[in-house]
């Protein structure tokens, strides 16, 4: 059996493979006695990927490198094409990487040695981002986000505190979650992952180096993938996991943000919402009556009131780090705890 099996799904990637492999070429971890393969599904590839695909397999075959290549004539979807490459595989661990993102040296081998420690862990590293700036809050939450908040910050739009294309992990943390969600097009198969991953006591970690270029263009796959999705399962999983277990809470946001949250809601829930919070002077001291034109009726009123009279538990739909600081000041101003006292949906 292999030591690390490299998982890489591929659909239309000629412009970014060479790159890619390159990268994959470079990694310390050939230089151990540690057996790595790569395994590749091209996932209904036009273009010349496959061709390009077949030139790096004769190349880690002279350096006496298993490079396995299968894939199909037509597109599954990245959820199939990675379950496809790791039911290919026989890696006792599986790193992930996507085409259009190259590894640093030592990647492998840094989180192989986190991984060999601890096998119900899914493991990451910090990103450099190329276009450098290209998305600049979103590097600096995924960097910096504490080991505490792993498990707790998990309902924002950023997705998976680990982000997917970092991951590492131990063969049996993929087995347990019983692979990919393989629906398709429009499909988040990696939050998925992560919630199930979570839910069933799965460790997270991040390797504080940045080991990875992760990439922004327009045809990444991440653009398919509708907000209005992402919400729909994160409220279910809020729905499951996090509210049976208040009596009463109130939702920080009176404005769009907030009020979409609360229609996304089933009744029983909305019904323990007691009031909206706000910073917004000509919000506060309001009623806000959320009409369904499906019932035809108002399905909630609610008190809008300022948020420091507000009491948790709260839902925060707020986005980070967008009002030069304003917003996180007053929300520590409160002295709460994130997880029990409050949950950032946004």
């Amino acid at each position: 059996m292999m030591h690390i099996s490299v998982i890489i799904p591929v659909f239309n990637g000629e412009k970014w493979i060479n790159n890619c492999m390159k990268s994959i070429a470079n990694q310390t971890i050939f230089d151990t006695e540690l057996k790595v393969e790569i395994v590749v599904y091209n996932d209904g590839s036009t273009d010349l990927s496959n061709q390009i695909l077949d030139d790096w397999s004769q190349y880690f075959l002279m350096r006496n490198i298993l490079f396995k290549l299968i894939g199909s004539a037509k597109s599954k979807g990245v959820g199939a094409a990675k379950n496809a490459a790791v039911y290919a595989s026989s890696g006792q661990y599986l790193c992930f990487q996507d085409i259009d993102d190259v590894m640093h040296s030592d990647r492998i081998l840094l989180q192989w040695e986190v991984a060999r420690l601890d096998h119900s862990c899914l493991i990451g590293c910090r990103i450099n981002r190329d276009p450098p700036n290209s998305t600049p809050r979103f590097v600096k939450w995924a960097n910096n986000i504490q080991q505490s908040q792993m498990k707790v910050q998990i309902y924002l739009s950023y997705g998976p505190t680990i982000l997917m294309p970092t991951w590492f992990c131990h063969r049996s943390v993929f087995d347990k979650v019983g692979g990919f969600d393989e629906t398709g097009f429009g499909t988040p198969e990696d939050l998925l992952f992560f919630y199930d991953h979570v839910d069933g006591g799965g460790d997270l970690y991040r390797v504080d180096k940045e080991l990875l270029i992760y990439t922004y263009h327009e045809d990444a796959t991440t653009f398919s993938i509708m907000r209005n999705k992402i919400q729909q399962i994160q409220v279910k999983r809020l729905e499951m996991s996090v509210i049976p277990q208040w009596e009463h809470f109130t939702v920080w946001n009176a404005g769009k943000a907030g009020r979409k949250f609360v229609r996304m809601l089933n009744p029983d829930n909305v019904n323990k919402i007691k009031a909206f919070c706000d910073v917004d002077k000509k919000k506060i001291g309001r009623t806000i009556e959320l009409y369904c034109p499906v019932k035809r009726k108002v399905i909630v009123k609610l008190p809008v009131i300022h948020f420091k009279h507000a009491k948790p538990p709260m839902v925060i739909c707020v986005k980070l780090d967008l009002t030069k600081g304003v917003f996180e000041k007053n929300l520590n101003s409160l002295n709460l705890i994130e997880g029990t006292d409050y949950i950032i949906f946004s």
